[in-house]
């Protein structure tokens, strides 16, 4: 048994593979409709590489709002990824959880909001620091 939650509920999922039609829908002009399908399509499939790894969590607040994530929106987060500079992730900071671009400075590490209404976070040495994955996938209703 896991000690994670989030992570006892994935190891029970089950599959739903849904309609994935061939033809691309066209966010330009429109194009003609084509009558029949590709494949199905599991979203477990497209958005988990590493189930056993994998959770996912609400975002709260606007701080990420250019990199399209909006409050309410579910992050999928993969603890397998190596936390690279430049991508996403989910922190704890001094006890408190936040989704922020990771990025390296002159051997400094910040936590990057994606709205200039936010100031960057500098992590430093004496903090409480913890990533907890990698953000993978956004669902967001539009």
């Amino acid at each position: 048994m896991s000690a994670h939650p989030h992570l006892n509920r994935l190891a029970a999922r089950t599959a739903l593979p849904l309609p994935l039609y061939l033809a691309p829908v066209s966010a330009g002009f429109p194009s003609p409709a084509e009558d029949y399908l590709d494949q199905a399509l599991d979203l477990n499939e497209l958005c988990i590489a590493h189930p056993a790894a994998t959770f996912y969590v609400r975002a709260s607040g606007d701080s990420m709002r250019d990199a399209g994530i909006h409050s309410g929106d579910v992050l999928v987060v993969d603890r397998a990824m190596e936390p690279l500079p430049g991508r996403i992730v989910i922190a704890a900071v001094n006890g408190e959880l936040t989704v922020k671009r990771l990025r390296l400075q002159d051997g400094r590490l910040f936590l990057m909001p994606e709205n200039p209404a936010y100031t960057p976070l500098e992590v430093h040495p004496e903090s409480s620091f913890e990533i907890w994955g990698v953000v993978t996938f956004v669902i967001h209703r539009t």
